[in-house]
């Protein structure tokens, strides 16, 4: 439970985000990039471009900042933005770790500095959430299990994040960690009630009040305003219920960003979820036909839903040729990234040995249910339904 807090706490943290102002030249003290609206003009293709995975393009906009505003946090967070999307297609893949944690680092010195300077206490805070938020969320993931480090980042986040808690009159980016508080400091203990005790030492959230929040925010904000659709989206789906809001918002993304395989992967999903086969179809052909021609950040986690989905689809339809070819895939692509824990794995190898019982061929079937029984948990169901189907045969 200790390694839930710090996840969740860390999570919370995470995109309390990029609002700030540096150790400038004396004659820029003034100056509030975040609320500068000819440069958001001057670098809205550049985010688009960041979010559409076209890193080099937004990179080269970015360093143009830098060397406009070295004084200033803002380029070097969108720097490490640009990193961290790197990193979430794939979390497994720890290569841009070190480029990111970088970045956050150079955001966290500049804007410890320009906390000192009067009238930018504010957004400095915000940037200091921010990098200290993404160190703790990076350090959380399962693929790291860095906790200490994720502890001491989240602790850090949320300090920053409650100096500047209601003080979004300066932009409406800064309504952003209010948002999130909002929401998970509510959801935390409700789905954890172990933690109750811990979170009456924070300040009470207000769960309906942060979705609202996030709405202005992905309506009126400019750099936190994708990264608000996507937390929107998600709280949507996974835990409002709210799954036809969530898959509009999924679908706007998807369209708004079509090479982020990001995006198109938890559209994808959501379309199946609903039953919208007809849709799924050639969403997920398309993240198929990108893995196979190396489009970046396409990879096995995304390829194995795809599979998966193709494969459900094919079978509902009888059509167990094409059936058996994605269920293939997918076991491929989950072996391949040592996926075998998952549903969709265990479930592929179901549905293929359905598909050799009925080709007559038990030898092969038996074979596919051995390797539910052993990668799925005893407790699972799936484990159950191979256990019978092994009797059957």
């Amino acid at each position: 439970m200790k390694t839930v807090v710090i996840i969740i706490l860390s999570w919370m943290a995470s995109f309390g985000l990029a609002q700030g102002n540096g150790d400038g030249p004396k004659d820029n003290e003034q100056v509030i990039l975040i609320a500068d609206m000819q440069l958001q003009i001057e670098i809205n293709q550049a985010m688009n471009d960041l979010y559409n995975f076209k890193f080099e393009k937004a990179e080269q906009q970015f360093r143009w900042l830098k060397q406009k505003y070295p004084w200033h946090p803002l380029p070097y967070f969108l720097m490490g933005l640009s990193e961290w999307w790197k990193i979430m297609p794939d979390l497994s893949n720890t290569s841009h770790d070190e480029k990111f944690l970088a970045h956050m680092d150079t955001v966290i010195s500049i804007s410890e500095r320009l906390f000192e300077k009067p009238k930018h206490e504010v957004e400095a805070a915000f940037f200091l959430a921010a990098a200290h938020g993404f160190v703790g969320r990076l350090h959380s993931s399962v693929e790291r299990k860095s906790w200490r480090k994720s502890a001491v980042a989240g602790k850090n986040a949320l300090k920053y994040m409650q100096y500047s808690k209601g003080k979004h009159e300066l932009s409406p980016e800064l309504l952003f960690g209010d948002a999130l508080y909002n929401y998970f400091s509510v959801w935390v203990p409700e789905n954890y009630p172990l933690l109750k005790p811990i979170m009456m030492f924070f300040p009470k959230g207000d769960k309906e009040l942060g979705i609202k929040q996030l709405k202005q925010v992905s309506y009126n904000a400019f750099y936190t305003r994708t990264e608000a659709m996507v937390f929107l989206m998600r709280i949507l789906n996974s835990y409002e219920n709210d799954r036809a809001r969530a898959l509009q918002l999924g679908e706007y993304l998807h369209q708004t960003y079509p090479d982020n395989p990001y995006f198109h992967r938890y559209y994808a999903r959501m379309l199946y979820s609903a039953g919208k086969f007809s849709s799924t179809k050639p969403v997920a052909e398309k993240i198929l036909a990108r893995i196979d021609s190396g489009a970046l950040g396409y990879e096995g986690t995304s390829g194995r839903y795809a599979s998966f989905f193709l494969g459900q689809i094919h079978q509902t339809r009888k059509e167990m040729e094409e059936a058996e070819y994605y269920y293939n895939r997918a076991v491929t692509f989950s072996e391949n990234i040592g996926a075998t824990n998952t549903g969709y794995y265990h479930y592929s190898l179901l549905s293929l040995a359905d598909i050799a019982k009925k080709k007559g061929d038990k030898r092969t079937a038996r074979e596919y249910l051995k390797k539910v029984k052993k990668y799925a948990d005893r407790k699972d169901r799936v484990h159950k339904e191979a256990r019978q189907k092994m009797r059957d045969l």
